[in-house]
Order: structure tokens, then C-alpha cells, then sequence
């Protein structure tokens, strides 16, 4: 025989199904009740450890910041948004972008020294371009006044750096690169179009015997021509035109992709395209966007310096010598890996680009003579830590979806523990009601004649405890033959 026990719990309600076998003279559930009794205490057990570690995964997404982290951070966007304003400004006036150029002008010979050259007449910056640009030829570095290109597609010294794919430090750049050195052509994109001049130069030759080798010729190519470049070419005046920086050269990649697929290129597209190109011709390029990676990087160190500094204070502070420990101290003030320094990155990032994006606004509209320049916002904006706030934001985003889940997960589990624990609770009172090994003895006594009386007060403790009506007991042997005889 199988029958329900019916639990209720607040607004849930819990079924527990149960055998329960009835033989000649006894009682049996087809599972012992303690055993299911041992096997839900041990699902509690793995509950419980569950609902600590949903705790610990909604603590460890929760950031422990408190008002002094809030405006070191600030503090620490605002005066790295000072740094870009008056160290970084735009190309031209950029006292930070001399220093980068200076940079890339040692790496570059640094380059140039592992490939081989030396500067035997000490012409150096010069000197170190010419030898890269002659050790790795390219067919599409149209410049020259007598390029067949200049009047008719408008490239000049000033803008084919940009304008030339296989110039871009991008995936489609480095694409267009192998491919125009494969049919020796000049991929490039001008007014929305994407152009190709067949046989671009007269003497170039992709080394290698086999298409593998080649490829890896056209990469060495593209790498070592972008190198030469990207300090100006040998024959500049000046700073000369670097390389576009990779940002704003994804502008040309949209345009060829349209192109390729058939899809109209749309106005903005070619508006954006358009302001790229003017502000690289005013000296943005990878090396003045590499110069404003500087705040970004010192406003991130500044930031996670705090918060290791003030939580290494706090560790030797509230911990005794005994208990101090390494892993411990790291555990503490690591400043990597955790919700509270990343919240406080994004504060201190937000900071920034609002210091940056109000300053190159201003100026915007300082420049326009009361309209608003975009040239002169882009050259004036942080890309980089644009870029890095962004970031930011898509971790905070991230991270509340996870604690969101965390605490879903955290309700269901505790709900499922309290219906565990009435089920339980319910085990209990059965184990109580269907304790009666002894007073099921009862049928036994009434064998016997002389035990028949203890017998038959068993049956009626039986009959009290299986909670039978008080009016359907038999209490006495009247009430037997009344039973029998079908009297009241």
C-alpha cells in the first residue's frame, strides 16, 4: 500500500510518497524511515555547503570600497586628466609626444641593428629607415612625385601611409599587405572606394619557393616595412608621417569590407573615414596614440598602488605578528583579481575621460570660433582611455550579471534547504507514529488467552496512537459484540 504525506511550508507544499507493507500481524515501510531520515540529512549537509559557497561568490562580486577608496580614485582620474591636458594635448604640442617620438626612434634603429645596419656615416634615424625600406620591399609604397597615383587618386607623402592598406597595423591590414605583394598591386582607400593598381612597381619579387614560404616572406615584408615607417619615411622633413594608429585606421577596413561584399558604404562611414584621415595628416598616429597610453597607464597604477598600500596597512594593523603570514598578507592587499580595485579603476578612469572629454569639448568649440571643430575634439580626445573606461564598464556589467545569478541561485537553494528540513521534520513525526514494534506485539497476546487483556489495552494504545476516532475504538468486550453483532 503507498500513501501521501501532505507538508506545508509558508506558500509551498511538499508530497512525500510512501510504501507501507501490511502482513498478517505487523507494519512494514519498504524503506526504513531512518534510513531516509540519514540520506536527507546528508542533502542538507551538501545544501548547506552550497549556500556558503553562493555567499562567498556574491561577496567576492561585491566590492568592499568605502568613501576614502571613492576619492583616492577620483582624486587620482582628475590629476591624470591634468597630465593629459597640459603634457599630452594634441600632435604638435604634445611635451610627451616628443618623448615617445624619441622612443620609437631607438627602437626603430634598435630594429634596424638586428637586421643588419650599420650607421657608418651617422646619419641615424635617416639612415636606419633607408636600410629597413631597402631590405624589405614592398610594391605598394606609392609616395614619389612620379607616382602615376598622386594626381589622379590624390596620394601624396602626406596621407598613403593611411590610405595604403598594407600600411595599416591591422588583420586586414596585414590581409592586403601578402595579398599585394602576391600580384605585386597597391590596394588602398580613397573617397569611400577601394582602389587597386595592377603592377605597382616594375622590380618586385615576393621571395620564397612555395606558398607557405611566401606568406611568411609578405609577413616579414609588412612587419619590417611598418617598422621603417613608423618613424616617418627616410625622406621626411621634420617628424615625418608614422603609421596610422590602429584605432582610427579600422575606418579603412570597414570601407574595403563594404566594398568586397557588395555593401553600399554609408555617409557616416565615409565622414568618419574622411576625419581619420585629417587628423592622422596632423601627426595622429601610432606613436602620438602610444603617447596617450601615458596617463591611461599612470592613473591604472596610481589606483592599484592605493589599494595595496591601504590594505597592506590594515593587514599589519589588525593582525598579530604570530598569525602574519605571506599568503595571507597577499591575499589581502593583491590588487589584481578583485570586484573593490576594479570598481575603483572605474571610477577613476570615468573620472578621467570626463576630465578629457570636457577639456577636448572646450576646445572644440574654442577652436571653431563658436561652432564646434570634430577635428580638432578627435586630435584633443583620449582614445585610450576612452577605451580602458569602457572596459570598466563592461566588467561592472558583467560582474552584476554574475552576482544577479549568484543571488538567484542563493534563494532557490536556501527555499530548497527549508523544504528539506520540514521533510525532515516530517520523518521525525512518522518515525514517532510508527514506532510500534512493541504494541503490534498485541495480536500475539490474544493467542494467548491468558494475555489476552494486555493484548487487547495494546491494540487500544495502538488504535490512539494511529489516531482512530475515539468513537471507533473498541474499548471493552461490549463494544466488541456490538462490533460483531452490527449493534451501536
Amino acid at each position: 500500500m503507498s500513501f501521501f504525506i501532505r507538508k506545508k511550508n509558508d506558500d509551498n507544499e511538499k508530497l512525500i510518497l510512501a510504501d507501507l507493507c501490511i502482513n498478517d500481524n505487523h507494519f512494514e515501510f519498504a524503506s526504513n524511515i531512518y534510513t531516509a531520515m540519514e540520506s536527507a540529512e546528508l542533502e542538507k549537509q551538501v545544501l548547506t555547503e552550497k549556500i556558503e559557497e553562493s555567499l562567498e561568490t556574491i561577496k567576492e562580486l561585491t566590492p568592499q570600497c568605502d568613501k576614502l577608496d571613492y576619492i583616492l580614485s577620483a582624486s587620482s582620474g582628475a590629476l591624470c586628466g591634468v597630465i593629459d591636458i597640459f603634457l599630452v594635448g594634441k600632435p604638435g604640442e604634445s611635451p610627451l609626444g616628443n618623448i615617445t617620438d624619441k622612443w620609437f626612434e631607438e627602437r626603430t634603429k634598435d630594429f634596424a641593428k638586428l637586421c643588419g645596419w650599420k650607421d657608418k656615416n651617422n646619419k641615424g634615424i635617416k639612415s636606419a629607415i633607408g636600410f629597413l625600406e631597402r631590405k624589405f620591399k614592398i610594391p605598394y609604397d606609392l609616395r614619389g612625385a612620379g607616382d602615376a597615383a598622386k594626381d589622379v587618386f590624390d596620394l601624396n607623402p602626406g596621407n598613403h601611409h593611411f590610405k595604403s592598406l598594407g600600411h595599416n597595423p591591422t588583420i586586414l591590414g596585414l590581409f592586403f599587405s601578402i595579398l599585394d605583394q602576391f600580384r605585386n598591386t597597391a590596394t588602398f582607400v580613397t573617397g569611400g572606394e577601394l582602389i587597386s593598381l595592377q603592377d605597382a612597381v616594375n622590380d618586385f619579387n615576393l621571395q620564397g619557393n612555395d606558398i607557405p614560404s611566401k606568406i611568411f616572406c609578405g609577413f616579414k615584408n609588412w612587419f619590417g616595412h611598418l617598422m621603417s615607417d613608423i618613424s616617418g619615411s627616410s625622406g621626411s622633413k621634420g617628424r615625418g608621417m608614422g603609421i596610422p594608429s590602429p584605432f582610427w585606421s579600422w575606418t579603412n577596413d570597414i570601407i574595403a569590407i563594404k566594398r568586397k561584399l557588395n555593401i553600399p558604404v554609408s555617409e557616416f562611414d565615409k565622414a568618419i573615414n574622411k576625419l581619420a584621415l585629417e587628423i592622422y595628416k596632423q601627426g595622429y598616429d601610432v606613436r602620438f596614440q602610444t603617447t596617450q597610453a601615458i596617463p591611461v597607464f599612470i592613473n591604472e597604477l596610481i589606483v592599484r598602488f592605493i589599494y595595496s598600500v591601504r590594505r597592506l596597512i590594515n593587514y599589519f594593523v589588525s593582525t598579530e605578528k604570530k598569525d602574519r603570514s605571506f599568503k595571507n598578507m597577499w591575499k589581502t592587499c593583491e590588487p589584481f583579481s578583485n570586484a573593490t580595485v576594479k570598481r575603483m579603476l572605474t571610477v577613476a578612469h570615468g573620472v578621467f575621460c570626463l576630465v578629457d572629454i570636457s577639456d577636448a569639448t572646450v576646445r572644440g568649440f574654442i577652436s571653431g570660433a563658436g561652432n564646434f571643430n570634430v577635428t580638432e575634439f578627435a586630435l584633443r580626445l583620449n582614445i585610450i582611455g576612452v577605451g580602458r573606461f569602457a572596459i570598466s564598464l563592461y566588467g561592472e556589467g558583467k560582474r552584476a550579471i554574475k552576482k544577479g545569478h549568484a543571488k538567484e541561485e542563493h534563494y532557490y537553494l536556501v527555499r530548497e534547504k527549508n523544504i528539506l528540513e520540514n521533510y525532515i521534520e516530517g520523518l521525525k513525526v512518522l518515525s514517532v507514529a510508527y514506532d510500534d514494534k512493541e504494541l503490534l506485539t498485541f495480536t500475539e497476546d490474544l493467542l494467548n488467552s491468558k494475555l489476552y487483556k494486555i493484548g487487547f489495552m495494546k491494540s487500544i494504545e495502538l488504535a490512539k496512537k494511529r489516531k482512530v476516532a475515539s468513537e471507533d475504538i473498541l474499548e471493552s468486550k461490549v463494544d466488541i459484540d456490538n462490533y460483531f453483532k452490527g449493534g451501536n
